[in-house]
């Protein structure tokens, strides 16, 4: 088995804090998950997550204008440069305090930063390689308060900060003679957002109370002058003049020297002058502003508002054009794609995410995870779905593909504890602390089945038959275990004998026995066929925390609360193995902990079991960070996985920093933003969750389930971050074929002049790069291009002197070769081609190569092995594949 698992996707949250970023094209949403990212496919259905995480959560992200790069910085001030074509980190980078926003210029050269009271330039990182790919180029002061959001020119010359001390400052990029900053005031809470208008130094400004007010400069973009040199680049320019002929030495003085006063004063600086002020929050029926975009084009305004609620004007008339409640939580949030059609919105009280369409009133995407964290999972049969549940009472189901969510069943009333599917896939069952175990169909997504006991008790788990006919569950309180029919809903047994809470059911996959563990320090087994008789009793040293059979139903893997996991006979009842995970654990200290995480880790354990398909290995986690996979024969630990490395959770390091520990106590007790002085109260012992009321809350990063496909390609866990993936499966595998240092695209180009046609393409297809192929293909002569033969000799094949072709590409990169378009002229190459091989209107080509590879190409298009693993080596293709001579003829018509 292979256990080479990778980060795969990230589902079950959509947003959590940060601003949201269209793509250039609009029609893909760059979303921040915590301290990973997440796209969001809007056109095709599909959301990817991509594989790099920060130290922190997410404050910001910068997109670049041309959507190949991104600045994601977190809460601690560390930022990445993401290449968002490779899906790989380009550079590290730490601004050295917290960081508000981030934007890019529109020509893509520069980037601001507000750090503190000020805004920071820097250069752009470019084509060329750079040792440091952050340049800093100016510093500006102005504001006497933490600086919030930043907007361009459409020109790159001047950009505009907002403060939270209610002013707005607008610098220029350059050195302007006629400006280097200008603040503007005219607001009684801190500005929210502040936006430029479209090829003007016009300036809308937004407070928090709901106030907007419209600046007009009376200078346009062009009206701007660059600032004469003084000092050492005026010596530095001299010196270069007097290189120069006398004549124009004296022309470059006059030029370049200082203008007089007079000029100065006739020319003036740029000012600004207020033009309206107009409220949002006239009648006082909603909170304060949060959120706002603006689309220069359109001329649209968008504003979020603490409330839920978000309006839609357009300016500078400020004519209302919407006005709608999407949500009980502030918008977070606000963002509009380039054509001006969908405005995505981000809660992040509720962690929803939303994309509207505003002209037909419809939404694009409305997705929201769970509220509170979850805490059981299960695949389909298929392996298509993962159904999951949370202590919000909600259930949901997923799809694998897309990674969405598609169906949300909302008849708990309390937390949900198990969930299952039934054998056939289209039936789930769920268990909740209401008292209530409910089965819900997929096909018309209703609550079929209401499964209740005699007396009203909590349910801990659930389970199902392979037949899916009976249903079982098990209760916390009253210690036993419920039975009842699918098809009548009836009760059928009640099994007594347990001493303790339920805390794991399942049914053997082979035989009609059921499996219950409980914190009575016993496992016992049910046999369905004998009147539901307790067969057996296994005797644990320690209480039950989870148990499960293997696929075969020959062995019982049993997680006990001192850290060990133990295997079992089912059939002899007998003990065939253990295995100690307290040092696999590894849990942190949470900043409230009065003793070591040396200490605190004997009091965690794994809670979540699950075998692998070949039932070789065993998955576990628990109250930690890590996910462990064991392998039961050996008893040894085969690999162990960091599910998450935010240090915005609680309990991911080991040791406290020792600059938070005072003589009062540790500095994480003191709740600076809570408004009693008695500060965050300490939980009790014991206790999973904080106190949710309050303003500072850190949550405990924990696994609370586990389970692999059906297939043992990927497996899933529910943690704190969410609903977490690992694959087998590499979704963008870089596969070199032929590639060395040799091969680059000057001496393609080098080949193509030297009219060595056929190095040119065998080195353009090694390249695999997209323009470089098409130009070798259209450098070829039309009739040259006739005689291309795959072959060599051997079999008496014809092997021309210009074009042949040594070696046969992969499906994916011959299907290349086909042309499209029709031939203009005589003496025209082949033309451009397009992805898939669309055969042009004027050109007919026969592949041999095609045809041989089509097999193949079928089974990678049908998501076979191949498909990531690259071309097939040519002594590993099938015997009729083995032909040296395969012709490839491009002819007119």
């Amino acid at each position: 088995m292979k256990f080479a698992y990778r980060f795969s996707n990230l589902l079950g949250t959509v947003y959590r804090c940060g601003n949201l970023n269209f793509t250039c094209d609009g029609n893909s949403l760059i979303s921040p998950v915590g301290n990973r990212v997440t796209v969001f496919d809007l056109k095709n259905n599909k959301s990817d997550t991509l594989p790099l995480a920060t130290r922190y959560n997410i404050k910001c992200v910068g997109l670049s204008p041309d959507g190949r790069l991104a600045i994601i910085v977190d809460e601690g001030g560390d930022a990445l440069l993401v290449s968002l074509v490779c899906r790989s980190v380009l550079h590290h980078f730490h601004f050295k305090g917290a960081v508000h926003s981030v934007a890019f210029s529109p020509d893509g050269r520069k980037f601001v930063v507000t750090k503190g009271n000020g805004a920071q330039l820097y250069h752009a990182p470019g084509r060329r390689r750079e040792f440091n790919a952050f340049v800093l180029d100016k510093t500006y002061f102005g504001p006497y308060d933490e600086t919030t959001c930043i907007d361009w020119t459409d020109d790159s010359k001047c950009f505009v900060v907002g403060s939270k001390d209610m002013s707005t400052w607008v610098f220029g990029a350059e050195r302007w003679d006629n400006l280097i900053y200008y603040a503007l005031g005219g607001h009684r809470d801190a500005i929210v957002a502040c936006f430029f208008e479209a090829d003007s130094l016009d300036v809308y400004t937004l407070s928090q109370d709901g106030a907007l007010c419209v600046w007009q400069c009376d200078t346009p973009p062009a009206g701007l002058r660059l600032k004469a040199p003084s000092g050492w680049r005026a010596d530095l320019q001299r010196r270069e003049g007097d290189e120069d002929e006398e004549d124009n030495e004296e022309e470059e003085t006059a030029v370049r020297g200082k203008a007089a006063p007079a000029a100065e004063e006739q020319q003036g600086k740029v000012r600004y002058s207020r033009l309206a002020k107009y409220f949002f929050n006239k009648e006082g029926d909603f909170n304060n502003l949060t959120a706002a975009a603006y689309h220069k084009k359109v001329h649209l305004l968008v504003t979020g508002f603490a409330s839920g609620m978000f309006h839609l004007h357009e300016l500078p008339e400020f004519n209302l054009i919407h006005s709608l409640s999407i949500s009980d939580q502030r918008v977070a949030s606000v963002a509009i794609n380039s054509s001006g059609d969908w405005i995505a919105f981000g809660c992040s009280g509720l962690g929803q995410l939303l994309v509207w369409e505003w002209q037909s009133e419809s939404y694009v995407l409305k997705q929201q995870g769970h509220f509170n964290s979850m805490v059981s999972l299960a695949y389909s049969p298929d392996g298509q779905y993962i159904v999951t549940g949370g202590d919000d009472g909600k259930v949901k189901v997923w799809n694998t593909l897309s990674g969405f969510c598609f169906i949300t069943f909302t008849e708990h009333s309390s937390g949900v504890t198990g969930v299952t599917f039934t054998a056939t896939g289209y039936v789930i069952v769920t268990s909740s602390m209401d008292g209530t175990v409910r089965a819900f169909d997929l096909h018309r997504y209703r609550n079929f089945r209401t499964f209740t006991s005699p007396r009203p008790t909590q349910f801990s788990c659930v389970a199902v038959d392979t037949s899916g006919e009976v249903v079982a569950a098990g209760a916390q309180d009253s210690f036993e275990i419920f039975i009842w029919s699918m098809q009548t809903g009836r009760l059928l047994d009640v099994l007594s004998g347990h001493e303790g809470p339920i805390s794991g059911l399942c049914f053997n996959p082979t035989k009609s026995v059921l499996a219950s563990a409980s914190w009575d320090r016993t496992v016992r087994l049910w046999d369905m066929a004998d009147s539901w008789r307790t067969t057996e009793t296994l005797a644990l040293t320690s209480d039950a925390l989870a148990v499960t059979f293997r696929p075969d139903g020959a062995e019982l893997a049993v997680a006990t609360l001192n850290s060990q996991i133990t295997f079992w006979d089912p059939e002899n009842a007998v003990q065939t193995g253990s295995i100690e995970g307290r040092h696999d654990l590894k849990s942190g200290r949470k900043e409230l902990d009065k003793i070591t995480a040396k200490h605190s880790a004997k009091g965690k354990a794994f809670t979540a079991l699950c075998y692998s398909a070949d039932g070789q290995s065993v998955l576990a986690g628990g109250r930690s960070k890590f996910v462990c996979i064991y392998h039961v024969r050996e008893q040894i630990l085969r690999k162990r996985f960091e599910i998450s490395g935010n240090l915005s959770l609680d309990a991911m390091e080991e040791f406290l920093n020792r600059r938070k520990m005072t003589e009062f106590g540790n500095l994480a007790l003191i709740d600076q933003d809570a408004a009693e002085e008695a500060g965050v109260a300490i939980p009790l012992p014991g206790v999973k969750k904080g106190d949710m009321s309050s303003r500072h809350f850190k949550p405990e990063i924990r696994v609370t389930s586990l389970r692999f496909s059906p297939t043992g390609r990927c497996w899933a866990a529910t943690t704190t971050e969410g609903l977490l993936i690992y694959s087998l499966d590499a979704r963008m595998l870089f596969d070199p074929f032929e590639l060395d240092t040799s091969v680059t695209p000057a001496r393609v180009r080098a080949a193509l002049r030297q009219r060595d046609f056929t190095r040119a393409i065998l080195m353009a297809f090694r390249l695999n790069e997209r323009k470089l192929l098409q130009e070798a293909l259209e450098s070829v002569p039309w009739d040259e291009g006739e005689p291309w033969a795959w072959g060599g000799g051997g079999r008496g094949g014809r092997v021309p002197s210009r074009c042949q072709l040594a070696w046969l590409p992969p499906p994916s990169r011959g299907r290349q070769l086909l042309p499209a378009g029709p031939v203009r002229g005589e003496g025209a190459g082949v033309s451009g081609f397009v992805p898939g091989g669309v055969a042009p209107s004027g050109v007919l080509p026969r592949v041999g190569a095609e045809a041989a590879h089509g097999a193949r190409a079928e089974a990678q298009g049908q998501g076979g092995d191949a498909a990531a693993g690259g071309s097939v080596p040519p002594e590993e293709h099938p015997a009729p594949l083995r032909r040296p001579l395969q012709a490839v003829r491009l002819e007119p018509l």
